[in-house]
């Protein structure tokens, strides 16, 4: 008796900056997905949530290819819940607070978890760039305290830049964050599981010719950056990052898989910067490259996330 196909929504596009990102994952989760166990629709958020609402008795699954503000951020994940389908990743309260970097930072800051001292830039508040820069010293990292792929993030070196940054920012987030700037390298360490967490395969990630950090650019244009995996750090060094990863996890409340990005610099101290709750989901992405790394090809990282949404819904009840 041939089994039946498992329903599947994919949700790409949405409204986010993110948007072009997301369809392209989504094109090759859909191609990576088994045409003879899974039956997959798309659904595009920006058009498409009546139709999602209206299929959702036909849906055994969701899988949420959405990057950014609203779909990354738990709003999307509450829609799913209320209408009873399953979905990968973290949930509503684990998406919302990854998805804001400054209530990452205080719940990192409470379990010991180490990251570059900031302040967060309000509407009603005045501020001085150059009190900040006094505070803080220069130079310093500038970004909405809710965008992802580095969009609206630069990095000032003068109180000039620090006040042209903090307008940039502005534009995508009513709420600015301006960091201390650590020099240093850039490592990824990605994290599976829900109660029983795994550390995959650290990637050091090195921006190209041309570009100061890794910024949206840097991050989506054909060799643009220079990613290594298993990133070449010592053991103790490589321990170290993955158990922040682990921490980190953990500490936001986040399910199924997460990617965490820090800095270390030449002293070797380690600094985090954020969690991401739904990455890049190419095949050539950061976090399907640790999991190539560990031993899961693309097509097996996608049903261990479908297993383990699965798993997490029935220890839910």
């Amino acid at each position: 008796m041939q089994q039946q196909k498992m329903r599947v929504a994919l949700l790409a596009g949405g409204t986010s900056g993110e948007r072009e990102v997301s369809l392209n994952g989504a094109a090759e989760v859909e191609r990576s997905l088994d045409p003879e166990r899974f039956q997959v629709r798309r659904y595009d958020p920006a058009t498409d949530l009546a139709r999602l609402v209206n299929d959702a008795k036909e849906i055994d699954f969701a899988f949420i290819l959405l990057h950014g503000l609203q779909g990354e951020d738990g709003t999307v994940q509450g829609l799913l819940e209320l209408l009873g389908i399953p979905y990968q990743g973290s949930g509503v309260l684990g998406s919302a607070i990854a998805m804001d970097k400054d209530l990452s930072k205080v719940l990192f800051r409470q379990y010991g978890l180490p990251v570059a001292d900031s302040i967060v830039i309000r509407p009603s508040e005045p501020f001085s760039p150059d009190e900040i820069a006094d505070r803080l010293g220069l130079p310093l990292v500038v970004k909405p305290v809710r965008e992802g792929s580095s969009l609206g993030l630069t990095i000032a070196r003068t109180p000039a830049e620090l006040q042209a940054g903090i307008d940039s920012a502005k534009k995508h987030d009513r709420l600015v964050m301006i960091e201390q700037y650590i020099k240093g390298r850039e490592i990824t360490a990605a994290v599976l599981g829900n109660d029983e967490l795994t550390a995959l395969p650290l990637i050091e990630i090195i921006p190209g010719e041309g570009f100061e950090f890794f910024d949206y650019t840097a991050k989506y244009q054909a060799g643009a950056s220079k990613e290594i995996c298993p990133a070449p750090l010592s053991p103790e060094q490589t321990a170290t990052a993955q158990k922040l990863a682990l921490e980190a996890h953990s500490a936001l409340r986040l399910r199924g898989y997460s990617r965490t990005d820090m800095i270390v610099d030449a002293a070797g101290n380690f600094f985090l910067l954020e969690s991401n709750t739904i990455p890049g989901m190419t095949s050539t992405s950061l976090l399907p490259q640790a999991a190539a790394q560990y031993g899961l090809s693309f097509p097996q990282f996608l049903d261990r996330l479908i297993a383990l949404a699965f798993e997490d819904r029935k220890a839910q009840g």
